[in-house]
């Protein structure tokens, strides 16, 4: 596994801002042998905060899409930022892993920010594919127009597979669970720390090679898990993006913010 030398690392955080404790098994794995069974889902953002400047990552999901989808909304990730000391109006850079609605809300507390965007999702919010409901299933018609406009007032970047976005800082396309389904490598003091996002949605999914049930490429969804043992300095830098367990395996930032803002660095 490469080092990245001197390299500054970064504060890595996750916060957890919404979760669904009627969530089955069923809904979770293809060929579930106990669909029956409860698996709650958390749902997260992340931020990166190093020399290089501050990256929030996803922007977590708008309380309305919260209501309609049969989540509950814990904290807004916006005042979760705030009390990273982040200021979401001077954020100069945002990632954004896919599309889908628990990822892409709260887009207009970030009003300086730039966003980097997998080039083959933009692409497929708006083929044919949408025109098939289980394809656009997880996307919102108002939050895909508000990418658009941010791409005709030059704040949107449509960057290709693999792209540095700052030293310490990578995004590569794995695909899988959408089209343009990126994954997020950043260097931290414990080494390579990979944001699979939703390439990745439970640890189960990694430790039994199984599919998550929402997927465009059942094979890439699979091979992304090669891809992200590749970028990462063991499974256990891999961090995945709706399983209650990261909270049982991350600490929280300071002890007011227990099962709320983790740090994964």
């Amino acid at each position: 596994m490469p080092t990245a030398g001197a390299m500054p690392p970064y504060e890595l955080y996750a916060i957890r801002y919404a979760t669904n404790r009627k969530r089955t098994r069923g809904q979770n794995f293809i060929f579930e042998a106990q669909p029956e069974m409860l698996q709650p889902m958390d749902f997260y953002s992340w931020v990166a905060i190093g020399e290089a400047g501050t990256f929030v990552i996803d922007t977590g999901m708008a309380r309305a899409k919260a209501e309609k989808h049969g989540h509950d909304y814990l904290h807004c990730p916006i005042d979760s930022l705030r009390l990273l000391g982040v200021a979401p109006e001077q954020v100069e850079q945002v990632v954004i892993t896919h599309l889908h609605y628990d990822h892409i809300g709260n887009v207009s507390a970030f009003p300086k920010a730039r966003f980097e965007l997998q080039k083959a999702e933009m692409d497929f919010v708006v083929s044919p594919f949408m025109q098939k409901s289980w394809c656009r299933r997880a996307y919102e018609v108002d939050e895909i127009s508000h990418f658009v406009a941010l791409l005709h007032q030059d704040r949107l970047v449509l960057h290709g597979a693999d792209k540095q976005i700052a030293p310490g800082l990578s995004v590569h396309l794995v695909g899988g669970h959408c089209a343009g389904q990126e994954i997020v490598r950043v260097w931290t003091r414990r080494g390579w720390v990979v944001l699979a996002s939703d390439a990745l949605h439970y640890y189960e999914e990694l430790e039994r090679g199984v599919p998550f049930t929402v997927a465009f490429n059942v094979a890439e969804m699979l091979t992304a898990h090669d891809r992200m043992r590749e970028l990462a300095e063991s499974d256990a830098h891999i961090v995945v993006s709706h399983d209650p367990l990261v909270s049982e395996r991350y600490p929280a930032a300071r002890p007011d913010l227990a099962d709320h803002i983790l740090r994964l660095d």
